[in-house]
């Protein structure tokens, strides 16, 4: 084995233009190629063969560099490939375990956002809509990846998950909630993957909720405003003035006291014309159960309509697909309705069922399509009391055409507030 005896200089590794190996000592060489490339490269025998490692261009690696790659450096506890020899190692096998353990750490490695466009491509195919899905991207992006998106998902700790939620915690404490639940699956989902271990820093209980404000202590309700009962009339003969399939599909949905998107997103091969019903499948329901809407009359009348129309599958369309979540809201806009949402419709109906009707309680959060959060009642409850909703829905339609006052025309006051899901 040959000793380092420093043969070349900087000047002769800048000058050296011959194809060929040039020695430094210590098996270390200077290689000039048949194209005029520079590179480092180690040559040692070992058991009669004859091995050659290379250690890089010489753009990229000085000729010190290159001698410690050689010799070693231990003040800085850096092997070199001689100590390796004579330790009875084979430099290139050595070479070769080391690059697999950087290959395999670089494997594992995936930044938080990496990690949550992951997570989010595991579960889409099982989220309801894609509005989930986008509720999911634009949260994370807005205040999760700021702050450690860029990071390696190992180093998400707790100091940098209250830097993401204290300045929303407050103000807005609902989005903030979601964020932080969010951004807890998104770890669980990385340690289950072996992307980093330990205890998750965005769980709440016995973690977070040291540190961070109850919800319950900060969270403001937000209400959605309702139209008093007493009014539904009168505004529907307002709505009856209103031109377009937004305005029929708002009748519709405060006729079924369905939510927006089941309404927006309702398709004919769901709705039954002869048996009366629409089936609305689970994958479009909030509490991820089929749900079948007993039809009025009158819902069936506005049905009739829509077939006469019918451009494609959409209930109610708009151009190539189905409208908009906004497009009832702008009714109410052209009306001059702005106290009041589409979702409110469903509390101004509830109000109605319980202060006006004799119906039990189960029968109208049936209609309403409430979850039902008794576990043993929901256990022994079989039927969805189809028969019973479909009496109720067609009282509620007449009540809805039916002047409450001497006159047709009934005043319309600032709507109220209450809250409904």
């Amino acid at each position: 084995m040959s000793k380092s005896k420093n043969g070349l200089t900087v000047k002769a590794v800048e000058h050296k233009k011959t194809p060929g190996y040039y020695a430094d000592g210590g098996n270390l060489y200077l290689r000039v190629s048949k194209t005029f490339k520079k590179t480092w490269a180690f040559i040692y025998k070992r058991d009669g063969k004859r091995t050659e490692i290379g250690l890089g261009s010489v753009d990229d690696i000085t000729l010190a560099e290159a001698r410690i790659k050689r010799d070693g450096d231990a003040a800085n506890g850096v092997r070199g490939l001689n100590e390796l020899l004579r330790s009875g190692i084979d430099p290139l096998f050595e070479k070769q375990r080391q690059t697999n353990e950087d290959k395999a750490q670089r494997a594992k490695f995936m930044t938080f956002s990496q990690c949550a466009d992951a997570y989010i491509n595991a579960h889409r195919a099982g989220w309801k809509n894609p509005k989930h899905i986008q509720q999911w991207q634009n949260t994370l992006s807005q205040y999760a990846f700021p702050v450690f998106g860029d990071l390696d998902v190992k180093a998400i700790d707790t100091g940098l998950i209250t830097k993401c939620l204290e300045p929303i915690w407050l103000t807005k404490n609902e989005t903030a909630g979601r964020v932080r639940g969010r951004i807890e699956s998104i770890l669980d989902w990385a340690t289950v993957h072996e992307y980093r271990e330990g205890v998750n820093p965005a769980r709440w209980r016995g973690h977070l909720d040291k540190l961070l404000a109850k919800q319950s202590k900060v969270q403001k309700t937000e209400h959605h405003k309702a139209l008093p009962y007493m009014e539904i009339n009168a505004f529907i003969g307002q709505l009856h003035r209103q031109d377009g399939i937004a305005a029929k599909c708002l009748e519709f949905t405060i006729l079924t006291a369905a939510r927006t998107g089941e309404t927006i997103g309702a398709t004919w091969d769901e709705i039954e014309l002869d048996a009366k019903t629409w089936t609305i499948p689970a994958v479009r329901m909030k509490a991820e159960r089929e749900h079948r809407v007993p039809l009025s009359a009158d819902a069936l009348t506005i049905l009739n309509d829509m077939a006469a129309v019918r451009i494609n599958d959409y209930v109610f369309p708009s151009t190539k697909k189905g409208l908009s979540n906004m497009a009832m809201l702008a009714v109410l806009k052209r009306m001059d309705r702005a106290d009041i949402t589409v979702h409110g419709f469903r509390s101004t109906f509830r109000d109605w069922a319980a202060e006006s009707t004799a119906y039990p309680g189960e029968v109208v959060e049936m209609a309403l399509a409430h979850a039902i959060k008794n576990l043993t009642e929901a256990a022994y409850r079989r039927g969805d009391l189809l028969e019973k909703r479909s009496r109720l829905m067609e009282e509620w339609a007449r009540y809805c055409k039916t002047s409450r006052l001497n006159g047709d025309v009934v005043p319309i006051n600032k709507a109220v507030k209450v809250a409904v899901q």
